[in-house]
Protein backbone atom coordinates (compact mmCIF):
# COMPACT_ATOMS: atom_id res chain seq x y z
CA UNK A 1 0.00 0.00 0.00
CA UNK A 2 2.74 2.24 1.21
CA UNK A 3 4.50 1.51 -2.29
CA UNK A 4 1.09 2.79 -4.59
CA UNK A 5 0.77 5.54 -2.53
CA UNK A 6 4.55 6.29 -3.42
CA UNK A 7 4.05 5.66 -6.84
CA UNK A 8 0.67 7.64 -7.20
CA UNK A 9 2.22 10.39 -5.93
CA UNK A 10 5.21 10.18 -8.09
CA UNK A 11 2.79 9.68 -10.93
CA UNK A 12 1.02 13.25 -10.23
CA UNK A 13 3.84 14.83 -9.80
CA UNK A 14 4.92 13.89 -13.42
CA UNK A 15 1.39 15.98 -14.58
CA UNK A 16 -0.28 12.81 -14.49
CA UNK A 17 -3.43 14.36 -13.46
CA UNK A 18 -4.63 17.52 -15.60
CA UNK A 19 -7.53 19.78 -14.89
CA UNK A 20 -9.06 23.16 -13.71
CA UNK A 21 -10.54 22.78 -10.61
CA UNK A 22 -12.42 26.02 -8.27
CA UNK A 23 -12.53 25.57 -4.85
CA UNK A 24 -15.21 27.67 -3.54
CA UNK A 25 -15.12 28.21 0.61
CA UNK A 26 -13.59 31.22 2.77
CA UNK A 27 -10.82 32.50 1.21
CA UNK A 28 -7.61 30.22 2.03
CA UNK A 29 -5.88 32.61 3.91
CA UNK A 30 -8.40 33.42 6.56
CA UNK A 31 -7.71 31.48 9.87
CA UNK A 32 -11.13 29.57 9.70
CA UNK A 33 -11.71 26.06 9.36
CA UNK A 34 -12.99 26.80 6.47
CA UNK A 35 -10.54 28.47 5.02
CA UNK A 36 -7.70 26.21 6.20
CA UNK A 37 -8.70 23.29 4.91
CA UNK A 38 -9.38 25.17 1.67
CA UNK A 39 -5.80 26.22 1.76
CA UNK A 40 -4.72 22.70 2.47
CA UNK A 41 -6.63 21.71 -0.50
CA UNK A 42 -5.43 24.32 -3.09
CA UNK A 43 -1.79 24.38 -1.91
CA UNK A 44 -1.93 20.43 -3.11
CA UNK A 45 -3.68 20.66 -6.34
CA UNK A 46 -1.54 23.52 -7.15
CA UNK A 47 2.02 21.57 -5.83
CA UNK A 48 0.61 18.55 -8.11
CA UNK A 49 -0.06 20.02 -11.43
CA UNK A 50 -3.90 21.23 -11.41
CA UNK A 51 -4.72 24.85 -12.19
CA UNK A 52 -6.87 25.62 -9.32
CA UNK A 53 -8.85 28.93 -8.45
CA UNK A 54 -10.09 29.95 -5.13
CA UNK A 55 -13.55 31.27 -5.03
CA UNK A 56 -14.24 33.27 -1.91
CA UNK A 57 -17.32 33.58 -0.29
CA UNK A 58 -15.80 35.54 2.64
CA UNK A 59 -12.58 36.91 2.93
CA UNK A 60 -12.04 38.93 0.02
CA UNK A 61 -14.31 41.35 -1.59
CA UNK A 62 -14.94 44.00 -4.17
CA UNK A 63 -12.59 43.18 -6.65
CA UNK A 64 -10.77 39.68 -8.16
CA UNK A 65 -7.26 39.14 -7.19
CA UNK A 66 -4.52 36.40 -6.85
CA UNK A 67 -3.58 33.96 -3.92
CA UNK A 68 0.07 33.13 -3.00
CA UNK A 69 0.99 29.52 -2.00
CA UNK A 70 4.14 27.78 -1.98
CA UNK A 71 4.17 26.51 -5.08
CA UNK A 72 3.20 29.72 -7.06
CA UNK A 73 0.22 32.33 -7.16
CA UNK A 74 -3.32 31.17 -8.48
CA UNK A 75 -6.74 33.29 -9.14
CA UNK A 76 -8.61 34.68 -5.99
CA UNK A 77 -12.32 35.32 -7.03
CA UNK A 78 -13.97 37.96 -4.85
CA UNK A 79 -17.19 36.99 -3.15
CA UNK A 80 -20.41 38.83 -4.93
CA UNK A 81 -23.48 40.73 -3.90
CA UNK A 82 -25.62 37.77 -2.71
CA UNK A 83 -25.06 36.81 0.76
CA UNK A 84 -23.78 33.35 0.20
CA UNK A 85 -22.84 34.26 -3.49
CA UNK A 86 -24.61 32.52 -5.83
CA UNK A 87 -24.67 35.41 -8.03
CA UNK A 88 -21.34 34.55 -8.82
CA UNK A 89 -20.05 31.45 -8.27
CA UNK A 90 -20.94 29.30 -11.16
CA UNK A 91 -19.44 32.55 -13.40
CA UNK A 92 -16.66 32.41 -11.65
CA UNK A 93 -16.02 29.13 -11.95
CA UNK A 94 -16.58 29.55 -16.20
CA UNK A 95 -14.44 31.87 -16.15
CA UNK A 96 -11.65 30.34 -14.51
CA UNK A 97 -11.93 27.07 -16.74
CA UNK A 98 -12.08 29.06 -19.91
CA UNK A 99 -8.80 30.69 -18.99
CA UNK A 100 -7.29 27.29 -18.14
CA UNK A 101 -8.44 25.31 -20.98
CA UNK A 102 -6.88 28.74 -23.03
CA UNK A 103 -3.40 28.92 -21.58
CA UNK A 104 -2.94 25.08 -21.66
CA UNK A 105 -5.08 24.78 -25.44
CA UNK A 106 -6.43 21.52 -24.25
CA UNK A 107 -9.71 20.37 -23.46
CA UNK A 108 -9.18 19.88 -19.43
CA UNK A 109 -11.71 18.38 -17.36
CA UNK A 110 -13.52 20.51 -15.00
CA UNK A 111 -14.90 20.46 -11.07
CA UNK A 112 -16.63 22.70 -9.09
CA UNK A 113 -15.84 22.25 -5.55
CA UNK A 114 -17.63 23.70 -3.07
CA UNK A 115 -16.66 23.04 1.27
CA UNK A 116 -19.72 24.55 3.03
CA UNK A 117 -23.01 24.37 4.53
CA UNK A 118 -24.72 22.88 0.87
CA UNK A 119 -28.15 24.42 1.38
CA UNK A 120 -27.36 27.76 1.32
CA UNK A 121 -26.68 27.18 -2.73
CA UNK A 122 -29.67 28.02 -4.68
CA UNK A 123 -31.27 28.89 -8.22
CA UNK A 124 -30.95 27.44 -11.79
CA UNK A 125 -27.55 29.50 -11.96
CA UNK A 126 -25.68 25.83 -11.04
CA UNK A 127 -27.59 23.33 -14.00
CA UNK A 128 -24.72 24.09 -16.31
CA UNK A 129 -21.53 23.30 -14.01
CA UNK A 130 -20.52 20.56 -15.39
CA UNK A 131 -19.55 18.33 -12.21
CA UNK A 132 -19.90 19.80 -8.82
CA UNK A 133 -18.21 18.25 -6.11
CA UNK A 134 -19.71 18.80 -2.83
CA UNK A 135 -17.25 18.42 0.26
CA UNK A 136 -20.44 18.39 2.58
CA UNK A 137 -20.62 19.47 6.86
CA UNK A 138 -24.19 16.90 8.01
CA UNK A 139 -24.11 17.93 11.52
CA UNK A 140 -27.48 17.06 12.10
CA UNK A 141 -28.78 13.25 13.42
CA UNK A 142 -31.43 13.21 10.86
CA UNK A 143 -30.14 15.14 7.27
CA UNK A 144 -31.70 18.18 6.37
CA UNK A 145 -34.47 17.85 3.90
CA UNK A 146 -32.63 20.90 1.63
CA UNK A 147 -29.28 19.42 2.12
CA UNK A 148 -30.61 16.11 0.85
CA UNK A 149 -32.46 17.99 -2.22
CA UNK A 150 -28.99 19.53 -3.44
CA UNK A 151 -27.19 16.58 -2.79
CA UNK A 152 -29.40 14.04 -5.46
CA UNK A 153 -28.99 16.55 -8.04
CA UNK A 154 -27.43 14.89 -10.70
CA UNK A 155 -24.45 17.15 -11.52
CA UNK A 156 -23.52 16.53 -7.95
CA UNK A 157 -20.84 13.92 -6.36
CA UNK A 158 -21.45 14.40 -2.64
CA UNK A 159 -17.97 13.94 -0.63
CA UNK A 160 -18.67 13.09 2.92
CA UNK A 161 -16.29 14.11 5.73
CA UNK A 162 -17.01 12.39 8.31
CA UNK A 163 -17.46 8.20 8.59
CA UNK A 164 -21.14 9.77 10.20
CA UNK A 165 -21.91 11.59 7.01
CA UNK A 166 -20.95 9.06 5.10
CA UNK A 167 -23.07 6.46 6.70
CA UNK A 168 -26.22 9.46 6.19
CA UNK A 169 -25.48 9.66 2.94
CA UNK A 170 -25.25 5.99 1.91
CA UNK A 171 -28.73 5.70 4.25
CA UNK A 172 -30.27 8.61 1.84
CA UNK A 173 -29.92 6.71 -1.44
CA UNK A 174 -26.63 8.96 -2.55
CA UNK A 175 -23.57 7.56 -3.88
CA UNK A 176 -20.61 9.55 -2.46
CA UNK A 177 -17.09 9.80 -1.68
CA UNK A 178 -15.05 9.96 1.56
CA UNK A 179 -12.62 12.32 2.26
CA UNK A 180 -12.00 13.68 6.04
CA UNK A 181 -10.72 16.81 7.17
CA UNK A 182 -6.70 17.11 8.01
CA UNK A 183 -4.92 18.38 10.17
CA UNK A 184 -0.61 19.23 9.77
CA UNK A 185 0.47 16.90 12.71
CA UNK A 186 4.33 18.28 11.47
CA UNK A 187 2.45 21.76 13.36
CA UNK A 188 -0.11 20.41 15.45
CA UNK A 189 1.77 18.32 17.78
CA UNK A 190 3.18 18.41 21.63
CA UNK A 191 4.30 22.00 21.91
CA UNK A 192 5.90 22.75 25.57
CA UNK A 193 6.56 26.76 24.70
CA UNK A 194 4.70 29.38 23.06
CA UNK A 195 7.53 32.11 21.65
CA UNK A 196 10.10 30.49 23.78
CA UNK A 197 7.92 30.97 27.21
CA UNK A 198 6.52 27.90 28.39
CA UNK A 199 3.28 27.58 27.40
CA UNK A 200 1.27 27.91 30.83
CA UNK A 201 3.22 30.32 32.04
CA UNK A 202 2.66 31.96 28.37
CA UNK A 203 -1.31 31.66 29.85
CA UNK A 204 -0.90 32.87 32.85
CA UNK A 205 -1.83 29.59 35.28
CA UNK A 206 0.24 26.98 37.13
CA UNK A 207 1.49 24.06 36.52
CA UNK A 208 -0.60 22.32 39.46
CA UNK A 209 -3.86 23.86 37.81
CA UNK A 210 -6.22 21.76 35.91
CA UNK A 211 -7.14 23.20 32.24
CA UNK A 212 -10.34 22.67 30.52
CA UNK A 213 -10.28 24.42 27.13
CA UNK A 214 -12.38 24.78 24.42
CA UNK A 215 -12.33 25.85 20.93
CA UNK A 216 -15.30 26.82 19.35
CA UNK A 217 -16.67 30.01 16.94
CA UNK A 218 -19.09 31.73 18.94
CA UNK A 219 -21.39 32.50 16.19
CA UNK A 220 -25.41 31.80 16.86
CA UNK A 221 -28.15 30.95 15.09
CA UNK A 222 -30.88 32.96 16.95
CA UNK A 223 -31.90 32.08 20.44
CA UNK A 224 -29.74 28.76 19.57
CA UNK A 225 -25.76 27.75 19.78
CA UNK A 226 -24.89 25.12 17.60
CA UNK A 227 -21.78 24.77 20.08
CA UNK A 228 -23.36 24.46 23.23
CA UNK A 229 -21.73 27.22 25.30
CA UNK A 230 -24.39 26.95 27.89
CA UNK A 231 -24.75 23.35 28.92
CA UNK A 232 -20.87 23.35 28.45
CA UNK A 233 -20.02 26.58 30.82
CA UNK A 234 -23.03 25.02 33.15
CA UNK A 235 -21.40 22.16 33.30
CA UNK A 236 -17.99 23.58 34.07
CA UNK A 237 -19.86 26.05 36.92
CA UNK A 238 -21.04 22.76 38.25
CA UNK A 239 -17.35 20.92 38.34
CA UNK A 240 -15.22 23.67 39.12
CA UNK A 241 -17.71 25.22 42.27
CA UNK A 242 -14.93 23.48 45.10
CA UNK A 243 -12.25 23.40 43.13
CA UNK A 244 -9.83 26.64 42.48
CA UNK A 245 -7.23 24.71 40.59
CA UNK A 246 -9.60 24.22 37.55
CA UNK A 247 -9.71 27.14 34.87
CA UNK A 248 -11.40 27.19 31.92
CA UNK A 249 -9.61 28.50 28.50
CA UNK A 250 -11.93 29.70 25.97
CA UNK A 251 -10.44 30.09 22.51
CA UNK A 252 -13.00 32.09 20.97
CA UNK A 253 -14.39 35.63 20.69
CA UNK A 254 -16.23 36.44 24.33
CA UNK A 255 -18.32 39.06 22.80
CA UNK A 256 -20.29 37.31 20.10
CA UNK A 257 -18.87 40.31 17.47
CA UNK A 258 -20.51 37.63 14.55
CA UNK A 259 -23.79 36.78 15.75
CA UNK A 260 -22.54 34.98 18.81
CA UNK A 261 -23.68 35.64 22.60
CA UNK A 262 -21.60 37.63 25.46
CA UNK A 263 -19.70 34.93 27.19
CA UNK A 264 -18.85 36.85 30.03
CA UNK A 265 -22.82 37.35 30.49
CA UNK A 266 -23.04 33.68 30.38
CA UNK A 267 -20.60 32.84 32.80
CA UNK A 268 -21.43 35.16 35.33
CA UNK A 269 -25.57 34.43 35.18
CA UNK A 270 -23.57 30.88 36.61
CA UNK A 271 -21.14 32.13 39.08
CA UNK A 272 -18.10 31.00 37.60
CA UNK A 273 -15.14 33.13 39.34
CA UNK A 274 -13.62 35.08 36.73
CA UNK A 275 -10.00 33.94 38.27
CA UNK A 276 -11.05 30.68 36.72
CA UNK A 277 -12.02 31.56 32.93
CA UNK A 278 -9.33 32.82 30.37
CA UNK A 279 -9.94 33.94 26.74
CA UNK A 280 -7.38 34.76 24.11
CA UNK A 281 -6.12 38.53 23.06
CA UNK A 282 -9.14 39.63 21.44
CA UNK A 283 -6.92 41.20 18.57
CA UNK A 284 -5.05 38.25 18.42
CA UNK A 285 -7.86 35.98 17.68
CA UNK A 286 -9.84 38.34 15.69
CA UNK A 287 -6.49 38.53 13.10
CA UNK A 288 -5.62 35.10 13.83
CA UNK A 289 -3.27 33.24 15.75
CA UNK A 290 -0.35 31.08 14.58
CA UNK A 291 -1.51 27.01 14.23
CA UNK A 292 2.04 27.07 16.28
CA UNK A 293 0.60 28.98 18.78
CA UNK A 294 -2.61 27.04 19.11
CA UNK A 295 -0.78 23.97 19.36
CA UNK A 296 0.89 25.22 22.76
CA UNK A 297 -2.40 26.25 24.01
CA UNK A 298 -4.12 22.68 23.39
CA UNK A 299 -0.79 21.15 24.81
CA UNK A 300 -1.74 23.25 28.01
CA UNK A 301 -4.80 21.96 28.27
CA UNK A 302 -5.29 18.89 30.47
CA UNK A 303 -8.88 17.68 28.35
CA UNK A 304 -10.48 19.73 25.42
CA UNK A 305 -14.06 20.31 25.80
CA UNK A 306 -16.26 19.50 22.45
CA UNK A 307 -19.84 18.59 23.52
CA UNK A 308 -21.96 20.52 20.70
CA UNK A 309 -25.59 19.99 19.32
CA UNK A 310 -23.92 18.29 16.22
CA UNK A 311 -20.60 18.47 14.31
CA UNK A 312 -20.01 18.17 10.52
CA UNK A 313 -16.89 17.03 11.42
CA UNK A 314 -14.82 18.87 14.14
CA UNK A 315 -11.49 20.06 13.60
CA UNK A 316 -10.49 20.96 16.89
CA UNK A 317 -11.46 17.52 18.00
CA UNK A 318 -8.63 15.86 16.11
CA UNK A 319 -5.96 18.77 16.64
CA UNK A 320 -6.52 18.34 20.26
CA UNK A 321 -5.61 15.23 20.18
CA UNK A 322 -2.53 15.51 17.86
CA UNK A 323 -1.26 17.47 20.64
CA UNK A 324 -1.84 14.57 23.28
CA UNK A 325 -4.71 16.03 24.64
CA UNK A 326 -7.69 13.43 24.69
CA UNK A 327 -11.76 15.22 24.41
CA UNK A 328 -15.05 15.25 25.63
CA UNK A 329 -17.03 14.70 22.87
CA UNK A 330 -20.85 14.60 21.83
CA UNK A 331 -22.21 10.36 21.38
CA UNK A 332 -23.68 11.58 18.24
CA UNK A 333 -23.19 13.01 14.49
CA UNK A 334 -19.56 13.19 13.51
CA UNK A 335 -17.70 13.40 16.76
CA UNK A 336 -18.25 9.34 17.72
CA UNK A 337 -15.41 8.34 15.06
CA UNK A 338 -13.15 10.83 15.87
CA UNK A 339 -12.21 10.56 19.27
CA UNK A 340 -9.33 8.51 20.61
CA UNK A 341 -10.31 5.23 22.96
CA UNK A 342 -9.27 7.22 26.38
CA UNK A 343 -11.10 10.35 25.12
CA UNK A 344 -15.05 10.58 26.83
CA UNK A 345 -18.10 10.44 24.67
CA UNK A 346 -21.59 12.28 26.61
CA UNK A 347 -25.30 11.56 26.43
CA UNK A 348 -27.73 14.13 24.94
CA UNK A 349 -31.18 14.40 23.93
CA UNK A 350 -32.88 15.32 20.99
CA UNK A 351 -33.51 18.89 19.88
CA UNK A 352 -35.16 19.97 16.57
CA UNK A 353 -34.37 22.47 14.82
CA UNK A 354 -37.32 24.22 13.08
CA UNK A 355 -34.65 26.15 10.68
CA UNK A 356 -33.60 23.21 8.58
CA UNK A 357 -36.48 20.92 10.09
CA UNK A 358 -34.38 18.29 11.29
CA UNK A 359 -33.03 17.22 14.67
CA UNK A 360 -29.61 17.61 16.69
CA UNK A 361 -28.70 16.70 20.23
CA UNK A 362 -28.63 19.29 23.43
CA UNK A 363 -25.79 17.64 24.99
CA UNK A 364 -26.34 16.28 28.80
CA UNK A 365 -24.92 18.76 31.51
CA UNK A 366 -24.52 15.71 33.99
CA UNK A 367 -22.89 13.40 31.43
CA UNK A 368 -20.34 16.17 30.96
CA UNK A 369 -19.82 17.13 34.83
CA UNK A 370 -19.23 13.47 35.12
CA UNK A 371 -16.66 13.29 32.45
CA UNK A 372 -14.89 16.19 33.64
CA UNK A 373 -14.46 14.58 37.06
CA UNK A 374 -13.13 11.19 35.54
CA UNK A 375 -10.45 13.27 33.50
CA UNK A 376 -10.11 15.46 36.88
CA UNK A 377 -8.81 12.51 38.46
CA UNK A 378 -6.69 10.86 35.23
CA UNK A 379 -4.56 13.99 34.76
CA UNK A 380 -1.11 13.56 33.78
CA UNK A 381 1.19 12.96 30.75
CA UNK A 382 0.23 13.68 27.04
CA UNK A 383 -1.59 10.91 25.86
CA UNK A 384 -0.02 8.89 23.13
CA UNK A 385 -3.18 7.11 21.97
CA UNK A 386 -4.68 10.53 21.18
CA UNK A 387 -1.21 11.36 19.00
CA UNK A 388 -1.84 8.21 17.64
CA UNK A 389 -5.13 8.27 16.80
CA UNK A 390 -4.68 11.38 15.12
CA UNK A 391 -2.55 11.03 12.38
CA UNK A 392 -4.96 9.20 10.30
CA UNK A 393 -6.10 12.69 9.71
CA UNK A 394 -2.65 13.93 8.57
CA UNK A 395 -3.12 16.46 5.73
CA UNK A 396 -0.40 14.86 3.79
CA UNK A 397 -1.49 11.12 4.55
CA UNK A 398 -5.85 12.66 3.95
CA UNK A 399 -3.94 14.15 0.31
CA UNK A 400 -2.31 10.42 -0.57
CA UNK A 401 -5.21 8.05 0.46
CA UNK A 402 -8.09 10.12 -0.42
CA UNK A 403 -7.87 12.83 -2.44
CA UNK A 404 -5.38 11.80 -5.11
CA UNK A 405 -7.61 9.06 -5.75
CA UNK A 406 -10.62 10.95 -6.17
CA UNK A 407 -8.93 13.16 -8.61
CA UNK A 408 -8.03 10.38 -10.80
CA UNK A 409 -11.42 9.53 -11.40
CA UNK A 410 -12.73 13.21 -11.66
CA UNK A 411 -10.20 14.44 -13.49
CA UNK A 412 -9.64 11.45 -16.12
Amino acid sequence: MLFYSYLLRKATKMGKIKGAVSVLSNSPYLPTGYGIQAGYLVDRLKRDGVDVAALSNFGLDGINSTLKTPYGEIPHYARGYEPYSNDVIAMNHTHHVANARKASKTQLNDVLVTLYDVWVFKGNVYDNVRQIASWTPLDHVTIPPAVLKWLQRPNVLPIAMSPFGKRQMEENGLECAYVPHAVDTKVMKPTKTINGVDTRKFMGVADSDFIVGMNAANKASGLVHRKAFAENLMAFSIFAKNRPDAKLYLHTDPFGGAGGWNLFVLAESLGINPEQLLFPDVADYRYGMSQEVLAGFYTAMDVMLTPSYGEGFGVPTVESLACGTPVIGSNWAATPDLVSSDSWLVDGQPAWDAGQNAWWQTPSIPSIVNALEDAYSKRGTKSEKSIEFAKQFDVETVWTNDWLPLWKKLLG
